[in-house]
């Protein structure tokens, strides 16, 4: 087998870079050596233990891309690269694999054009990867997995964190980040209790891909409804996603409280009786919805793609019509008829077969019956 590279040059931890983790964890497993080209100033990498991954920062540029490619090798992109990298890798002679962490509805059909093969992490990325005409799709997806390393309570106490997720390319979010560290010692920081009722929680980035903003324009009167209802949301995100969200949460008033980032998630999600996802259709899968049925936790999701293939309806969680043909009803109609309920609530955990697709045992294989297809691949 050609020398394997993987090319993740994002400097931020999130869902890309917990799914290049357990790459590397399963190429390990296998005993495939393997470099991780990383930005310089992604110093998160070096936390890691990844025995069998050799760590290499680059600029992030091509020609020290392809410098640190001295012979024609297989290159494991996470999402796309640039078309004057990818015609320059081709003709130094190396092959792209790229796994699509996206969907490509909304985006550039020809974000793999010159790609030797394309990996979806669900099977909606790869009926979008089709619709784009991406011939060179892997037939399987390459489902996530749950990072068992971050499913460890930890019993500490929960307290707030800033809720802003800083974008350094804007310059009204550059004057921010400088700013909030100044009034940081200054800041109240409470610490997380339960409130009386149901709970229901975001965990996840406050990112425009999840699009909660426009989720909570459709459900939040219906929300304000129902009795004893509590929203909690544990993540961060931009000035303006934050700005939005919270405009779109005013029905529910103090029934909101924001906690920003946490690192440790069990302990988050022992403290809710619902997780929440975003709407469907820039979503890929959803990490936090596997981690979550992973720690017993029910999931309440829109009835679509990519959703359907992660939650299993009625036994892992509750699937309800887009809110945005109904307003909310069957999500309030649903939420209503649990809190009335007197028969005991599913277990998520239970569902051995429905988790074990989303294993890192399950991952490995997968991984190991795709190494063949990325040497031998027609389009290379």
């Amino acid at each position: 087998m050609r020398p394997l590279y993987q090319l993740n040059l994002q400097q931020q931890f999130g869902g890309g870079e917990v799914y290049t983790d357990f790459l590397c964890q399963a190429l390990g497993r296998l005993g495939v050596s393997h470099t991780l080209l990383v930005h310089p100033d992604a110093t998160f990498w070096q936390q890691f233990n990844l025995p069998q991954t050799t760590l290499q920062a680059i600029r992030p540029d091509l020609p020290a891309l392809l410098q640190a490619l001295p012979l024609p090798s297989i290159l494991l992109t996470h999402g796309s690269t640039p078309p004057a990298w990818r015609q320059a890798l081709k003709t130094a002679g190396h092959r792209l694999v790229g796994i699509a962490h996206m969907p490509l509805y909304g985006r550039d059909p020809k974000a793999f054009e010159n790609y030797d093969g394309v990996i979806g992490v669900s099977q909606y990325v790869i009926n979008s990867l089709h619709d784009a005409g991406v011939k060179q799709a892997y037939p399987e997806p390459w489902y996530g997995v749950a990072a068992l390393a971050r499913m460890q309570r930890t019993e500490m106490d929960i307290t707030q964190h800033s809720y802003y997720d800083w974008d350094k390319r804007k310059g009204r979010d550059r004057l921010l980040s400088w700013l909030e560290p100044l009034v940081e010692p200054f800041r109240n920081r409470p610490t997380f209790y339960k409130k009386p009722g149901l709970t229901v929680g975001i965990v996840s980035r406050l990112t425009p891909i999840k699009q909660f903003p426009l989720l909570f324009e459709h459900i939040a009167l219906a929300l304000a409804d129902i009795p004893d209802l509590n929203i909690e949301i544990f993540g961060s995100g931009g000035y303006a996603s934050v700005r939005d969200l919270k405009q779109a949460l005013r029905p529910l008033a103090e029934r909101v409280r924001f906690w920003g980032h946490q690192h440790h998630v069990a302990d988050v999600y022992a403290q809710l009786d619902f997780l929440l996802t975003g709407l469907p259709e820039k979503e890929a899968l959803g990490l936090n919805v596997i981690e979550a049925q992973y720690c017993n936790l029910l999931v309440l999701a829109v009835d679509a793609l990519p959703f359907r293939e992660t939650v299993l309806d009625g036994k892992t969680g509750y699937l309800f019509t887009d809110p945005r043909q109904d307003g909310g009803k069957h999500l309030k109609d649903l939420v209503l008829a649990i809190q009335n309920s007197t028969k005991s609530r599913p277990q998520p955990a239970q569902e051995l077969a429905h988790l074990q697709r989303f294993s890192l045992d399950t991952f490995t294989e997968r991984v190991k019956n795709t190494l063949p297809w990325m040497e031998n691949s027609a389009h290379g």
